[in-house]
C-alpha cells in the first residue's frame, strides 16, 4: 500500500519498500520510518560555534553527530560525499539511549558538553532517530540542537520543537527561483524560521554564492525580513568554496561577504561572517 511521508514538503508517495527523495526514509511494512536511524557516518566533539551558533552557550563544546541523506540537491554542498549518499554508505550503528548516554558522559569530562548537535546531513530526515535521541538528552539535562536547511512541514516542525534548545537554520538564498534550482522550497523554509524563533534559540546561515544570490539588494530583502521577526537573529553570512558539482565558480571574494554584512547590520544586531 502507498504511504505519504509527512515530514518534507516533497511529501513522497512511496510503495512498500520504496525509499524517498531524501534517501533516508521509505515505506517499511507500511509505516514510512527513517532507514537511517542512529545510522551515523560522522561524530566529532566541537566547538559550539562551528554549528555556527555563536550566541548559545558560547565556548562550550557540543557533540555532533550526522547520517546519511538529504531532501535538497544542493550543486554546491559542503558535506555531499554523505548527504547525498545512500543506505549502502558504511555508517556505525547506534540507539538514542546509548548516545544520550555517550553525551552525559562527555558533559563530565575536561571540556565539558552541553548536549548534542544533530548536522553534517539534514537531521528532519531522520526525524524518529532525532525525536528520540533529544527526548532521552532532555532527561538528562542535556541541549538538543539542530543544524538544518529548514525544508519541514509544519506539522512535525511544531511537534518536535518543545524537544529542540537551538537550531541553525540554512536560508540558502533569499529568492524562489535558487529553491526550485537546489529542488527545494523558499516559502517553507521562511515558515520554519518564523515558527522555531518562537520556540527555541535560532540562528540563520546564507552561504554567498557568485553571481547566485551575492545581490546587495537580496541581502537587504533577507535582513530586513528577518528583522521583522527579530532584530536580535544572528545572522551568519558564509563564503563560498567551489564544491560538489560547483567548481566553476571563483570562492566568493572576501570583500562582498564584508559588504553584505554591512548592509545586514542595517537591520540586525549580530551579523557575522564565515570561512574568511
Amino acid at each position: 500500500m502507498k504511504k505519504n511521508c509527512p515530514i518534507c514538503p516533497h511529501h513522497c508517495t512511496l510503495d512498500e519498500g520504496e525509499v524517498g527523495k531524501c534517501r533516508a526514509r521509505a515505506n517499511i511494512d507500511g509505516s514510512i520510518t527513517d532507514i537511517n536511524h542512529g545510522r551515523l557516518t560522522s561524530i566529532a566533539l566541537d566547538p559550539i560555534e562551528k554549528k555556527p551558533l555563536y550566541h548559545f552557550h558560547p565556548n562550550s563544546w557540543i557533540l555532533s553527530v550526522g547520517s546519511f541523506g538529504c531532501n535538497l540537491n544542493c550543486p554546491f554542498c559542503q558535506n555531499y560525499s554523505i548527504s547525498m549518499a545512500d543506505s549502502t554508505f558504511d555508517t556505525q550503528n547506534t540507539t538514542p539511549e546509548y548516545m544520550a548516554q555517550l553525551a552525559l558522559e562527555l558533559s563530565r569530562k575536561e571540556h565539558g558538553n552541553i548536549g548534542m548537535a544533530f548536522t553534517y546531513n539534514e537531521p528532519f530526515i531522520s526525524y524518529e532517530f532525532v525525536r528520540d535521541t533529544s527526548k532521552y538528552l532532555h532527561e538528562v539535562g542535556l541541549k538538543s540542537v539542530l543544524v538544518t536547511n529548514g525544508t519541514v512541514a509544519e506539522k512535525p516542525l511544531r511537534e518536535i520543537l518543545p524537544l529542540i534548545d537551538a537550531m541553525n537554520i540554512d536560508l540558502k538564498a533569499f529568492n524562489a527561483d535558487f529553491y526550485k534550482w537546489i529542488g527545494g522550497d523558499f516559502e517553507t523554509v521562511k515558515r520554519t524560521i518564523a515558527i522555531a524563533a518562537e520556540s527555541c534559540h535560532v540562528e540563520v546561515t546564507t552561504l554567498i554564492i557568485p553571481n547566485a544570490n551575492d545581490s546587495v539588494e537580496e541581502m537587504e530583502a533577507e535582513a530586513q525580513w528577518l528583522a521583522s521577526i527579530s532584530p536580535d537573529i544572528p545572522l551568519h553570512i558564509s563564503r563560498f568554496f567551489p564544491r560538489y558539482k560547483v567548481t566553476d565558480k571563483p570562492p566568493t571574494p572576501v570583500e562582498t561577504v564584508y559588504n553584505l554584512v554591512n548592509i545586514a547590520k542595517k537591520y540586525l544586531h549580530y551579523v557575522h561572517a564565515g570561512n574568511c
